[in-house]
């Protein structure tokens, strides 16, 4: 089987598959939909074709009026019945089961979102694909089941039209020819311009729709404000338009031939070719009355249309197929770390964390961790030290499992944590990111993040006080339940960017996990909060792991263990006075920042003694 028809087969494949996911969230829409399209061609076909000839021939016949009355009125009543249906179906089944199919659609989206293992979101293709399958894939699943209907009994009310065409006239069905030419072969084309140009477009769009993002969203205000950022982002917004004119003009030609030729051969030569044929018959051989003229030209225009939407119908399903293909793509997608993934289940209590031999790269030949070895045992207190990109957040992902090894193994209470049940193995671990995110929620909800607890409020409040941040909490008009961030609270809070970093900070204290982990926590902060941050810390580690990152090594002196990190691997480790002691690349660090941090310089000397 050839590439060209794997794919057209993978693109019918998919609308099938729209068709059964559809089915699973609301077999309510597909069953009215097939009904809907059966009576829709059943009325067409008996209106234009049946009805007419009904009456004309009872007319020919001089059959009683009274009879053709009584036909014209159940006919009436009947298509009045089909009329309301059709009006139900429009008020009442297609909001509501849109409304479903969106919500089921979306929510497996996001839980697959959620599943993939965040590399696929750090990979520009891989999120163009995700941004795809975003792309209004609730009106592109159901227009496949309506495309879907539409084609089958098409096909069957074609069928019906062109016997009737037959018994009329046996040569009239060539006039079918024509469209099937522009429907199938300059309809193929424009399909594949469609497509081309969508897929070429997705990258100028997303970068439209950031410039879009920044220019609305409050907290790029001030930016926009103070600095010329206006003008570069109308830069970037300037090259994404520019792009999308140069797709549109990469296609245009094509396109402009393309269509002229699929309207001409559709629709052109189809109306004028019947009339020409009929008028013949009628004038020149005289071998067609004008009520067989009548009826011909009727049930002809009728099978025409009808295959004309057919094959529309079926070239629309073919280029919805291809949109599907991105959310079919995404959906098939097998995690390299699913969230669900199962295991052992661990111990409760972490006794030891070990990092064997590791190598990681994020990159294929950019390594970032190499050969790393250490072992953290029993409930310490240590710190991961170094200069920017010697791999101390890399650590902290690997041992979350956001990322697994390119080499080595990290093991959990001697267990290599790729054993281990995803979930409850990450349950484990609470931390306080230096990437951090604040959400458009209440204080409260932004410290226990969704987790349950016997009495959040008390948890809340004690996480709060830990990390220095509750007076400030206590003083905003609704406390705990005041709203961060007026995205879409008028009233919400906007606090500082350190008082948000102690927001995030108390989620690590928030959580009764058996190892807490602080990724540069005290960055926003002066010296005295940092200080007083790192206090708490300390007070709050006993019965537990604690594993902190800091660029300041002041923060880091009362660690019982310190590992100094560079090119991703540990050079020194041992307490602050041991490294000191060493006269190694830790002190050399260390005595550079107290003499950037202390106005008298002989402070230096006597903070080594």
């Amino acid at each position: 089987m050839s590439r060209s028809t794997k794919s057209k087969a993978r693109v019918f494949a998919n609308n099938a598959y729209a068709v059964k996911t559809v089915w699973e969230i609301s077999k309510k829409r597909v069953i009215h939909t097939a009904v809907y399209s059966i009576t829709g061609y059943v009325e067409w076909i008996f209106m234009s074709i049946f009805f007419l000839r009904y009456v004309i021939n009872a007319i020919e016949n001089e059959a009683p009026f009274a009879k053709i009355l009584g036909f014209i009125g159940i006919c009436f009543a009947v298509f009045g019945l089909l009329a309301m249906y059709t009006s139900y179906m429009n008020s009442v089944i297609v909001p509501f089961t849109d409304n479903k199919i969106y919500r089921s659609l979306y929510r497996r989206l996001y839980a697959k979102a959620r599943n993939v293992e965040l590399r696929c979101f750090e990979d520009a293709d891989f999120y163009n694909k995700y941004t795809m399958a975003l792309d209004g894939s609730a009106q592109k699943m159901t227009k496949s089941v309506e495309f879907f209907f539409q084609v089958i009994f098409g096909v069957i009310a074609a069928a019906a039209a062109f016997s009737s065409m037959f018994m009329i006239d046996p040569f009239s069905v060539l006039f079918v020819i024509s469209p099937i030419i522009g429907n199938f072969v300059f309809g193929g084309l424009m399909n594949k311009i469609w497509g081309g140009r969508y897929t070429d477009n997705v990258k100028n769009n997303r970068k439209a729709e950031y410039v879009n993002r920044v220019m609305h969203l409050a907290e790029y205000a001030k930016e926009i404000r103070y600095s010329n950022i206006h003008e570069l982002m109308m830069k970037r917004y300037g090259e994404a338009v520019k792009g999308n004119v140069e797709v549109a003009d990469k296609y245009a030609k094509k396109a402009v031939i393309y269509n002229w030729a699929q309207n001409v051969t559709t629709f052109a030569l189809v109306f004028e070719g019947i009339m020409i044929y009929a008028a013949y018959r009628t004038i020149v051989s005289k071998t067609m009355g004008l009520a067989e003229l009548a009826i011909m030209f009727t049930a002809m225009s009728t099978s025409s249309w009808i295959l004309i939407g057919m094959f529309n119908n079926f070239m629309e399903a073919m280029k919805n197929g291809q949109f599907l293909e991105y959310f079919r793509t995404f959906m098939e997608y097998e995690e390299k770390i699913p969230e669900n993934q199962d295991g052992i289940m661990p111990d409760e209590k972490v006794r030891s964390i070990e990092f064997r031999n590791v190598f990681f790269e994020y990159k294929e030949n950019e390594p970032v961790i190499n050969n790393l070895s250490f072992k953290i045992e029993g409930d310490k207190v240590c710190a991961l030290v170094g200069h920017n990109g010697a791999g101390k957040s890399t650590i902290i992902k690997l041992l979350f499992r956001l990322y697994d090894p390119t080499g080595g193994e990290i093991l959990v209470n001697g267990i290599n944590i790729k054993e281990y049940n995803l979930k409850a193995y990450r349950k484990l671990f609470s931390a306080a990111f230096q990437d951090y995110r604040v959400m458009a929620m209440s204080v409260r909800d932004n410290v226990l993040m969704g987790a349950e607890f016997a009495n959040p409020d008390e948890t809340a409040e004690h996480a709060l006080k830990c990390a220095g941040v509750l007076d400030r909490i206590k003083s905003l008009p609704d406390g705990m339940n005041t709203v961060m961030t007026r995205e879409f609270d008028n009233n919400g809070a906007v606090l500082s960017g350190g008082e948000q970093q102690k927001i995030v900070v108390a989620r690590a204290f928030a959580q009764n996990a058996s190892v807490k982990i602080f990724d540069e926590p005290s960055s926003a902060l002066d010296p005295i909060a940092e200080y007083d941050l790192y206090k708490g810390i300390m007070d709050e580690s006993k019965g537990h792991i604690t594993l902190f990152i800091s660029h300041r090594l002041s923060s880091v002196k009362d660690a019982d263990t310190v590992f100094m990190l560079e090119n991703g691997t540990v050079i020194e480790q041992g307490s602050h006075s041991e490294l000191m002691a060493q006269n190694g690349k830790y002190r050399e660090m260390f005595t550079k920042q107290a003499h950037n941090y202390l106005a008298d310089e002989n402070y230096g000397k006597e903070a080594l003694i």
